[in-house]
């Protein structure tokens, strides 16, 4: 998610992570997007010149994502992805909303992600990450 991210939104991001792997992945997930929604709120400091609104819908195969966003200053998540399988790989995709949570309340920003179509959970979860290129 965070190479898909730098590399559609143009942003130089390198995260170095240490977890309790030999648990689960949970709160290094949840801490990545903690640590990211910071940084985003630091880089935006006091959001002068920005656009505070994006809207982007995006197509991967089968799948279609939109993801609407609001620099705010106020928290929340509104998030509508439908994944079918309970891991994509060794990732467990109920992650992927911890993920977002965590990076729109460390930014204090408004986060809709709503899945239009699909049925491949890899595409959905890589598809979401239209929020790279919203404008």
């Amino acid at each position: 998610m965070i190479h898909q991210l730098s590399s559609h939104g143009l942003l130089d991001i390198k995260i170095e992570a240490k977890g309790d792997y030999h648990i689960d992945d949970h709160h290094t997930n949840e801490d990545v997007g903690i640590s990211l929604g910071m940084a985003l709120a630091k880089a935006l400091g006091d959001k002068k010149g920005i656009r505070r609104f994006g809207h982007f819908v995006a197509p991967l195969d089968e799948a279609l994502v939109e993801v609407v966003l609001d620099f705010s200053g106020r928290q929340h998540l509104a998030y509508g992805l439908d994944i079918p399988t309970e891991r994509v790989g060794t990732y467990d995709t109920q992650l992927v909303r911890e993920f977002y949570a965590a990076v729109a309340s460390n930014a204090q920003m408004t986060l809709h992600i709503r899945q239009l179509d699909g049925i491949n959970s890899h595409h959905i979860i890589e598809v979401r990450t239209c929020t790279d290129r919203i404008q």
